[in-house]
């Protein structure tokens, strides 16, 4: 079955090409289920391969296939292939298997879209994109996938695009993404310049020839791409407004596909990152400092969808956290887990919204337990696994990757089990909020609001098998990650340069009741101060509603000295400098040609006058020259 692994690509694709051609006579529901099927098709293969690579010896878990040479000049060889192995079928189980759920769920979910169609047409592209990049066994088929993800989000991200916010958040998601992979590209410049090659295999094999200084910048303009695809510091403020997108969009992109790239990028490349601590280092004060922020900032957001937004970026530090302490199966643990709560969570925000009639503020919610009893029941099971409460699966994922950065650095360790407790404090804000209290949204719209209503069918299903998988996807690896189950799994993938904490007995267990306290005490102060009172200014402070001032900043230190430069190239440089040469290079032709005409007056008397003169003045100088010899 692992010859035919390419399956899992080539049938997101299919489905995006039949959805091209005949989508638009298909439509509702059935271009949904083509997509749906396509994707579903993509899982079964999937799960296939996986039995398939499981059943080799550990040591053998890894098969590599050249289907055709797409570029052969000189050095630079690129085969198109894929590369299966343990990482890229663990990322392409939940990749596919998570994004056939939203696929089945965005069915009931955008019903009577009016471009119902196209919506599948790019999610298909979307799937597809991915497991490309994550399939690949070359740097630059990589970044194919990389660039498909990326141009896939800024359709659906602007899919809404007569709307300016939805239009003004696809085109930032472009411009931000376009930063990191500036980095991405020259860091394949680099290696290719080296080691003449993009393959990575060889690339691995080779990486001593590198030098340490060439894989130092090679690992930091990785990280820089990875800041700009996972959306960490610097580059995270194009997530949140790319909530303009459809719900079903935010699910997919937060779980399934595009910010868990980054994270992917960098456990995949784990050789480079080993031979260079500082870079190692870089990462993983990106990770830990972006995860503090961004949970400080979804403590003060009201929309219901910014506050998982920035929840996700906070998820995904932890992940660079443990890329950058060598914890990859940790990073890859929480990876998995993640796609099942956060999936979730953005589902059931889009019940909420689409019981709601479109309305997002967490604050025109509460009471909704008692009218959307599905919605509540799922959405309780995943603010538990993402506040870290044991045994659900987010105590065990967040739990491995603290114990990990606990040996490597205390101080990272503490940021880490601080962003913990946030994270349970925002989440059970936003739970409390929103299902709980008074039914705020009976006094909505001047009493005019037609009352909620749970989703439909399709739409619940997914909510029901994700609320499953994030209870029970601990069990993947428990407190014994790195001796059995994904750590067995995952650890020959990344041999030595896995790091391994291996506390005692006694610590791991101290370890972990620290992290169970930090969900607890995240959990009872937001139930104590949110349980009555949905207006407390003094816990919404403006400068994390305002994201740091992170936008404004940006704002005044490049997008206004950028409009300033803009005004100058356009009034001076173009308009004065550029334009003034050209039309002065005219003027002068014009006014030299006006001086010319005057002698075609159209007279023969005065042509015989100048023929005349001309040679008498021909005359006199013969003469003249004749007489002086």
């Amino acid at each position: 079955m692992l010859h035919a692994a390419y399956l899992m690509a080539l049938f997101p694709l299919a489905g995006f090409v039949v959805l091209v051609l005949a989508g638009r006579r298909l439509g509702d529901p059935w271009a949904g289920w083509v997509g749906t099927a396509a994707v579903s098709a993509s899982f079964v293969v999937a799960c296939l391969s996986l039995g398939s690579l499981w059943g080799e010896p550990a040591t053998a878990r890894h098969f590599v296939e050249n289907y055709y040479t797409w570029i052969a000049v000189g050095h630079l060889q690129v085969h198109v292939g894929v590369l299966v192995d343990p990482l890229s079928m663990t990322m392409c189980m939940f990749v596919t298997g998570v994004s056939a759920l939203i696929h089945l769920y965005s069915i009931g979910y955008m019903r009577r879209d009016s471009e119902f169609s196209k919506f599948f047409i790019y999610m298909n592209l979307f799937v597809f994109s991915m497991v490309v990049l994550v399939l690949s066994d070359n740097l630059l088929v990589t970044f194919v996938g990389w660039e498909g993800v990326g141009v896939c989000s800024y359709f659906l991200i602007a899919y809404w695009h007569e709307r300016p916010t939805a239009a003004s958040a696809g085109k930032k998601a472009f411009v931000y993404n376009r930063i990191g992979d500036a980095g991405f590209l020259i860091a394949m410049f680099l290696i290719f310049s080296k080691l003449k090659t993009l393959d990575m295999v060889t690339i691995f094999a080779h990486r001593a020839s590198l030098g340490p200084d060439a894989t130092t910048a090679a690992v930091l303009l990785l990280l820089l791409a990875a800041t700009g695809k996972s959306a960490q510091i610097p580059l995270f403020n194009w997530l949140p407004d790319a909530m303009e997108g459809p719900t079903p969009v935010s699910a997919l992109i937060h779980a399934a596909t595009m910010v868990t790239a980054g994270v992917y990028l960098l456990c995949r490349m784990n050789p480079l990152l080993a031979n260079s601590p500082d870079a190692m280092w870089v990462i993983a004060v990106i990770g830990g400092v972006t995860a503090f922020v961004a949970a400080t900032i979804a403590t003060s957001q009201q929309d219901i969808k910014k506050v998982l937004a920035f929840s996700t970026v906070s998820q995904i530090g932890y992940m660079t956290l443990a890329a950058g302490t060598g914890a990859y199966v940790a990073a890859i643990f929480l990876m998995v887990a993640h796609a099942f709560y956060k999936a979730l969570l953005f589902l059931g925000a889009g019940s909420v919204i689409h019981g709601l009639h479109d309305e997002q503020d967490i604050k025109r919610m509460g009471g909704l337990a008692r009218v959307l009893p599905w919605t509540y029941a799922t959405f309780l099971v995943a603010w538990l696994a993402i506040a870290g409460i044991p045994p659900l699966s987010g105590f065990w994922a967040k739990g491995d990757v603290l114990d990990n950065a606990f040996r490597k650095s205390p101080a990272l360790w503490a940021l880490g089990v601080l962003t913990a407790v946030l994270t349970a404090y925002y989440m059970t804000r936003l739970f409390v909020v929103t299902f709980r209290g008074e039914a705020r949204w009976a006094t909505q719209r001047g009493g005019s609001h037609e009352p909620p209503h749970e989703c439909p069918w399709v739409m619940r299903l997914p909510l029901v098998v994700l609320a499953v998988l994030a209870f029970a996807g601990g069990i993947l690896g428990l407190p014994w990650v790195h001796r059995a189950g994904l750590g067995s799994w995952l650890g020959p993938v990344f041999g030595p340069a896995l790091y391994d904490a291996r506390e005692g007995a006694g610590l791991q267990v101290v370890l972990a009741v620290v992290d169970a306290l930090a969900a607890v005490i995240g959990l009872g102060v937001a139930a104590w101060a949110w349980r009555a009172e949905v207006d407390r200014p003094t816990l919404e402070p403006q400068f994390l509603q305002r994201v740091w001032y992170w936008d404004d900043a940006y704002d005044a230190l490049v997008g206004r000295p950028g409009q300033a430069l803009a005004r100058v190239a356009s009034v001076v440089v173009e308009s004065r400098i550029i334009d003034g040469a050209v039309n002065g290079v005219a003027e002068a032709v014009r006014a030299s040609a006006a001086g010319v005409r005057r002698l075609q007056t159209g007279y023969v008397r005065n042509y015989a006058l100048g023929i005349t003169l001309g040679l008498a003045a021909v005359v006199a100088f013969v003469v003249s020259r004749v007489w002086w010899s």
